[in-house]
């Protein structure tokens, strides 16, 4: 039964574990360049790029672990379980970092809030609840974790987007 769920996946799963490779690529030379500039804000750097390619990676990770072969239920279980506790914990990590960010240069708005913690709070929860309930409804479950994929992706892809556009905006107001 495992084998022919994950089957129908598979064209899904190479899609987004591509995008999350090339769109990891990408968010490096952003970096890259940033550094470049010397506008690179390190206490920025660890609570709004850093999850960004986490959330990517973790994308891409999906997509290879449930593309491998030989899959029970017993290991999809687990490692879902291990990747949505994970996820989870590295979210309580971020939001206290861009807690501590309060401090600094930067105030975070209710959409660093959004995008950055309870987004991804979201998506890592939903696929640790994929753990469980895949031994109950696997079909489900197998849509929460495309969902939580998805999400994850756009998750990255907005805060690529607002740390680059930040970026631009502060360069223009540092150059006048």
């Amino acid at each position: 039964m495992t084998t022919s769920l994950l089957a129908e996946w598979d064209n899904f799963y190479v899609i987004t574990g591509s995008s999350a490779a090339g769109l990891t690529g990408l968010t490096f030379v952003v970096i890259a360049l940033s550094a470049d500039a010397k506008r690179v804000n390190e206490t920025g750097l660890r609570a709004f790029v850093t999850p960004t390619i986490v959330h990517f990676g973790a994308v891409l990770a999906l997509a290879a672990y449930l593309s491998m072969p030989h899959q029970t239920v017993l290991s999809l279980s687990l490692g879902l379980g291990a990747a949505g506790a994970a996820g989870l914990s590295y979210v309580a990590v971020i939001g206290a970092a861009i807690g501590r960010i309060a401090s600094d240069s930067y105030t975070p708005v209710r959409e660093d809030w959004v995008w950055n913690v309870i987004l991804p709070s979201t998506a890592y929860g939903v696929l640790l609840l994929s753990a469980f309930l895949i031994w109950l409804k696997a079909d489900a479950s197998m849509y929460g974790i495309a969902a939580v994929s998805v999400l994850l992706m756009f998750i990255g892809i907005h805060n690529a987007w607002d740390v680059a556009v930040w970026n631009s905006v502060r360069k223009q107001r540092d150059s006048t």
